[in-house]
């Protein structure tokens, strides 16, 4: 009997027990957790990632919108649609390299714009003493439910030569300038108000990607500007809702502790409510780099790229490449280079905006030196 109850007691060993604990509850879960994820990756793959596919092969192609770009007839020119943009002189590179430069002002100029608007706005409507909460966090956040090609009419008639702007500034003697008719750069014309007209011969001689350093230090353009000012109009509500919600998080008692240690408001503001919000920050910085970037429909509807392409920016261009040129190659070309772009910025932008506190990698032996001590 005593032989029978060891045995029986005994922990199952080898094959016997690999295979229990191959199978049983936890393999029906995973099963049953595939079956439930499946339909979600096949819609993915089918509707994401396989047009993101057909996309990339057409970049390599020389399709001209006709019939299949799967034929044989289709000419494959393999990077050269790349070439063009980066090493090949000629307009596509010119083109491609006045859109970069347009957007890189844009971005330089609506990202921390948009932000520290935002973040404003959420610190007043925040505010526990302020009387119709309601009302203002509904008036700040209507531009950015309302459409943005409607918005961009509107504007376009405000800022056109004979609109209500360059009214109003002409009551207080001002001439206002030609929006989307003056193709110089907001720099070109402030060293032109001091009398400098003609560019220097250093700036005018050589410059990277076909574009001179005078055309490089242009500055945004004033019709940019308009589409500049229009964007940040619309997007800083929804940015406020997401600064609104994080500065609702942040508990009371750390304001009240940091007010008993004596921190005034601005103490308090970056030692306790901006490091509470950093997740957030983060956040809002993210979408306003990657919409900064794929700008496209006030461009489409105000300017369309002018004057003197001053307002082109890569999207509006890979839009223009493809459906009006026929060069689908080159649009899907420029549309990829776009994700790289925006890829780089955002992996940046994470680099910059990371938590410091964290000990770095690279002093490991500092921090062990510090322990010890």
């Amino acid at each position: 009997m005593d032989a029978l109850a060891t045995t029986a007691t005994a922990p199952t060993t080898g094959p016997a027990r690999r295979q229990r604990r191959g199978g049983g509850i936890r393999s029906n879960e995973q099963i049953a957790g595939w079956l439930f994820v499946a339909p979600v990756i096949v819609i993915l793959g089918l509707f994401l990632l396989l047009p993101i596919l057909m996309a990339l092969w057409v970049s390599l192609t020389g399709w001209n919108g006709q019939g299949s770009p799967f034929t044989a007839d289709v000419p494959f020119v393999g990077a050269k649609n790349y070439t063009r943009l980066f090493t090949e002189d000629g307009l596509a590179r010119r083109d491609f390299m006045t859109s970069i430069r347009n957007n890189l002002y844009y971005v330089a100029v609506v990202v921390p714009t948009q932000t520290v608007l935002a973040l404003g706005l959420a610190l007043v409507v925040n505010n526990r003493m302020l009387k119709g909460k309601t009302f203002f966090r509904t008036a700040f956040y209507f531009p950015s439910v309302t459409s943005s090609v409607a918005i961009s009419v509107v504007f376009l008639f405000m800022f056109t030569n004979g609109g209500a702007v360059n009214a109003l500034l002409r009551v207080f003697g001002i001439d206002g300038p030609q929006w989307f008719s003056d193709s110089r750069g907001v720099l070109h014309l402030l060293l032109g108000a001091v009398g400098v007209d003609s560019p220097p011969a250093a700036l005018t001689n050589g410059g990277p990607f076909g574009l001179t350093w005078w055309d490089w230090l242009a500055g945004p353009s004033v019709g940019m500007t308009t589409i500049i000012s229009l964007v940040i109009w619309t997007t800083s509500g929804t940015f406020m809702l997401m600064f609104l919600a994080a500065l609702q998080n942040v508990p009371v008692s750390l304001e009240e502790a940091s007010t008993i240690d004596g921190a005034n408001r601005w103490q308090r503001f970056r030692h306790v409510t901006l490091p509470m919000i950093k997740p957030t920050m983060f956040l809002v910085l993210t979408l306003g780099l990657i919409g900064s970037w794929q700008v496209f429909d006030q461009v489409y509807v105000m300017s369309q790229g002018d004057p003197a392409k001053t307002t082109l920016t890569p999207a509006y261009l890979s839009y223009r490449a493809a459906f009006r040129e026929f060069d689908y190659g080159r649009g899907a070309a420029i549309a990829f280079v776009l994700f790289l772009i925006i890829i780089v910025f955002t992996l940046i932008q994470r680099r910059v905006v990371a938590d410091r506190d964290r000990p770095r990698r690279g002093r490991w032996w500092r921090r062990r030196v510090s322990e010890e001590s």
